[in-house]
């Protein structure tokens, strides 16, 4: 087993949170915040739009199951990169997509993923490259938050099970639910 790390803003981390729950070879995925000045932020000051923070997940997965560039094109695959600072109707920077390479392996690998899947948009992807800074977890209620309460909200029941749907038929092989069923 060989882990590794990324750093992935794609919006709401709750919705990005329950994809990637859902991959084979992720090991855990961490809502939280990270490219902002305040430190240790609430998520009542990421959402005031103020702090510069994303919302982002940190996915521990295993190289030898998924690739760092698989984890990408599932990435832009179940969020819009070309919407800036927007994800439907979450708007502001806190919003933004985002990828925080954790090496210059990474970082060369972000730039090829780009260029890969913006043939696949009808506008340009403004998903940005930023540099890896301070991680701040963000509150316990966060986390895992689809698999609990999530399932009770009526933003996550409309905007989840899209992102679900997509990625078990365009990843059907990489999606747990998928080969558990097959």
């Amino acid at each position: 087993m060989t882990i590794e790390t990324a750093t992935l803003a794609g919006g709401c981390f709750w919705c990005t949170e329950a994809v990637y729950n859902d991959v084979i070879g992720v090991q855990k995925v961490e809502s939280g915040y990270i490219g902002g000045k305040v430190p240790d932020p609430t998520y009542k000051q990421v959402c005031g739009g103020d702090t510069g923070h994303a919302e982002a997940i940190r996915v521990t997965f295993d190289r030898d199951q998924i690739s760092y560039g698989e984890l990408l094109d599932i990435f832009f695959a179940t969020h819009d990169p070309t919407t800036l600072n927007r994800q439907g109707n979450d708007v502001g920077t806190q919003y933004r997509s985002a990828i925080f390479p954790h090496d210059e392996a990474q970082e060369a690998e972000a730039r090829a993923a780009i260029e890969r899947n913006a043939g696949g948009w009808p506008n340009p992807i403004v998903t940005t490259i930023e540099p890896l800074s301070t991680w701040y977890p963000a509150e316990d209620y966060h986390q895992e938050y689809w698999n609990g309460d999530g399932q009770r909200n009526p933003y996550c029941l409309s905007v989840i099970p899209p992102k679900l749907q997509k990625l078990r038929k365009s990843f059907a092989a990489r999606s747990k639910a998928q080969t558990a069923a097959a």
